[in-house]
């Protein structure tokens, strides 16, 4: 029996950890657009609190985790600056549900991803990657800055372990399956 394919997305600001994220679930050496930042960017590239950022994706990540023998997850990664934005309607089409990863230093990086998946009522679930030298925050707090609705679940989750972004993408398919579909 060949598995049914299910595409999710990792989306997010810059420097939230997508690439991160998806590597340490892919089952698969996973694809990355990872080039070196330039200083050709420096003037549209914000790096305020991701000062050591030396990389950043221009197209997409891509992984592969087994859910279960009939279901396979293929993991897209978003890249997080405003200038390569325009690609996300693509890789958001066909997806059941998106993770929105959000950096704790920086929570105004995650309004344009929480906006452009409500905006498309695509399911989402924010996770919450608590980078070691960021401030902790209680889910009701991240909820009332990011203004997300309370059907949202939110996830406290570490993008390098494993374990704890498989927790993000189970969290993510069961919201999935249970969403109703809201209006626009």
């Amino acid at each position: 029996m060949v598995p049914a394919p299910v595409k999710i997305i990792v989306a997010g600001g810059f420097g939230a950890g997508k690439t991160t994220f998806v590597g340490s679930v892919s089952e698969i050496p996973p694809l990355s657009t990872e080039e070196v930042l330039t200083e050709a960017g420096t003037a549209v590239d914000d790096l305020s609190g991701v000062e050591r950022k030396k990389t950043t994706t221009v197209a997409l990540d891509f992984g592969r985790i087994s859910l279960s023998p009939r279901h396979v997850l293929y993991l897209f990664g978003t890249p997080g600056q405003a200038r390569f934005w325009f690609m996300w309607n693509d890789l958001a089409r066909g997806a059941i549900g998106t993770v929105v990863l959000v950096d704790p230093r920086r929570l105004e990086t995650s309004f344009a991803a929480v906006d452009f998946f409500e905006r498309r009522n695509i399911p989402f679930v924010v996770a919450v990657n608590c980078f070691d030298d960021a401030p902790r925050y209680h889910a009701a707090e991240i909820r009332e800055a990011l203004v997300v609705p309370d059907r949202v679940p939110i996830a406290m989750c570490d993008a390098r372990d494993r374990e704890s972004s498989k927790m993000a993408l189970v969290r993510l398919v069961k919201h999935a399956m249970t969403a109703v579909p809201t209006p626009v």
